[in-house]
């Protein structure tokens, strides 16, 4: 930008000024030239709108698990090993002996619950102790990865635990007022 060489005086420039502000109040496309200039005040102009953020994953939708299965199979372990009743007790007022007694009890209920209503598999077929290897989008709901778990896959290890699905899930159906809170009902000697 060129500077003039005539500057207007003091008084000019007052004169200007005051020229200016009145005639910007009253002539819009004057204030407008006035402020597209460079010279007059700078008004702002509004940016651009920010881009939205792109949406995130997906949060996971939650299922709400069924609280009447899930006492149901506690009955069945009451009824079957007593499992309640062993999770209850005081286990410092017995004897190891007694302790290893009333565990092979639980243990053979237990075991017969799961037989009579699971069909249980392996998650992996590999023998425990085999060196495996996980490529890119294994299902990690159906592996856990221990130890130092460092980069991407693919993952090689040592199958460790080959892990337990249900195949078959099978419970006694229920009868329409059946309280499943009840787990073992009380018991009245008469």
């Amino acid at each position: 930008m060129s500077t003039p060489s005539n500057l207007p005086s003091f008084w000019s420039r007052l004169s200007i000024a005051f020229g200016s502000f009145f005639k910007s109040l009253g002539d819009a496309e004057f204030a407008a030239r006035v402020r597209d200039d460079g010279v007059g005040p700078v008004v702002s102009r509004p940016s651009a709108p920010e881009p939205a953020p792109a949406p995130g994953p997906a949060a996971p939708v939650l299922r709400a698990a069924s609280g009447e299965s899930a006492l149901q199979l506690l009955t069945l372990f009451q009824r079957e090993a007593r499992l309640i009743d062993f999770a209850h007790e005081n286990l410092g007022a017995y004897t190891d002996a007694d302790i290893g007694a009333a565990a092979r009890v639980v243990h053979e209920g237990c075991a017969r619950v799961l037989r009579e209503h699971f069909t249980i598999e392996p998650v992996r077929s590999e023998a425990e102790g085999s060196r495996i290897t996980l490529d890119a989008g294994f299902d990690a709901a159906s592996v856990r990865l221990t130890g130092n778990v460092v980069g991407s896959a693919p993952f090689k290890g040592v199958l460790s635990h080959r892990g337990w699905r249900a195949a078959r899930v099978q419970l006694p159906q229920l009868a329409e007022q059946h309280d499943a809170r009840v787990l073992a009902p009380a018991e009245v000697e008469l």
